[in-house]
């Protein structure tokens, strides 16, 4: 009796605490992708001490965290995290894994450089690039992560952003588009521009990020259409610098610009900054973006290593510590010869 009392004052209510039990005593789950970082670090001991916890700002579990490399096969990293929070709760698990992702030491603090005036070299004129982008993403504190965050917190981030625009300065001024009651036309544009984010990606839905979609979900743009945000992706705000052509000073110039207007503009607005983590960077709802969570890749002609074979440009690109993707995106697929080359980390 003495144990019960001092354990269920734990909870609010008998409910909240025999579904804390239950949570505890779920079995050890069947962890599809072998090879992942997911199997390698998510052991039985660590399962038992973890599985029962549940995050205050969202409500995460490290089931919700692992569905992807229990559901598929496939998975390299295979954890996504629901809130700020998973990082801490579940550091048991994270931390191995981003430190093996990243390379990194168990002491390894963060840091960023956003001065672009640093930036001496650009890309050659002459290179068969189409198009530049370089994009982050942020996470505004307070609110959960796309695998975890709630319905309401996820409106919470729209209304939030959708104020926050309106203050940007005139180069990166645009309009914001909610998904929901989208204008036919006003989607038919953004499909035709390659801006529109879809629904349907195996791994977001398995991870949580499809539910309630579109809801609070939405795309803004600047009116040259060089400055984008995605809102409530896979991330809560996807801030994207891009053009034609290889200027890949210019769009970092921009990029630095943007990153500042919205977090000045998000705080201005209610006070919070976005999620900065000492040890990790800015944190993202999957820990390969965890960092500066910068991704800069060109579309770029690369014939020859058609002919060669796409393992072959994988593993020179490897060497370089590049990815090679398709122009569709990360699972859209390749055509052509056209191929989206971006840093890896």
């Amino acid at each position: 009796k003495q144990w019960f009392n001092a354990e269920y004052g734990k909870f609010q209510t008998f409910q909240h605490y025999f579904k804390q039990i239950n949570l505890r005593m779920s079995a050890f789950p069947q962890i599809k992708s072998t090879h992942s970082l997911v199997a390698k670090h998510v052991t039985k001991e660590k399962w038992d001490k973890l599985s029962g916890i549940t995050t205050k700002t969202s409500g995460f579990t490290l089931a919700k965290a692992i569905a992807c490399a229990v559901e598929f096969d496939n998975q390299h990293c295979g954890i996504y995290a629901g809130d700020w929070d998973s990082y801490k709760d579940f550091a048991d698990v994270f931390d191995p894994i981003i430190q093996e992702y990243h390379g990194i030491s168990a002491d390894a603090k963060h840091t960023s450089d956003m001065d672009f005036s640093k930036i001496t070299g650009n890309v050659n004129p002459n290179a068969p690039v189409h198009s530049t982008r370089i994009r982050v993403g942020r996470s505004i504190d307070g609110f959960g992560l796309s695998p975890g965050i709630t319905k309401e917190q996820r409106l919470g981030v729209e209304k939030l952003f959708s104020s926050a625009c309106k203050k940007f300065p005139e180069d990166l001024a645009g309009e914001y588009y909610p998904l929901t009651g989208m204008d036919e036309k006003v989607r038919q544009q953004l499909v035709d521009d390659h801006f529109l984010f879809m629904s349907g990606d195996r791994n977001l839905t398995v991870a949580g990020m499809e539910r309630d979609w579109p809801e609070g979900r939405g795309i803004f743009h600047n009116k040259e259409k060089t400055f984008l945000v995605w809102v409530n992706e896979e991330d809560q705000l996807r801030i994207i610098s891009m053009q034609k052509g290889g200027d890949v000073l210019g769009v970092f110039k921009r990029l630095a610009r943007g990153i500042s207007a919205v977090g000045d503009s998000v705080k201005a607005e209610c006070g919070k900054d976005f999620c900065l983590d000492e040890k990790y960077g800015y944190v993202h709802s999957c820990p390969t973006n965890l960092g500066t969570g910068m991704r800069a890749s060109v579309h770029i002609d690369l014939p020859g290593w058609t002919k060669e074979g796409v393992d072959k440009l994988k593993a020179r690109c490897e060497e370089l510590a590049l990815q090679p993707r398709g122009t569709r995106g990360e699972s859209g697929g390749q055509t052509g010869h056209t191929y989206d080359i971006s840093n890896k980390h």
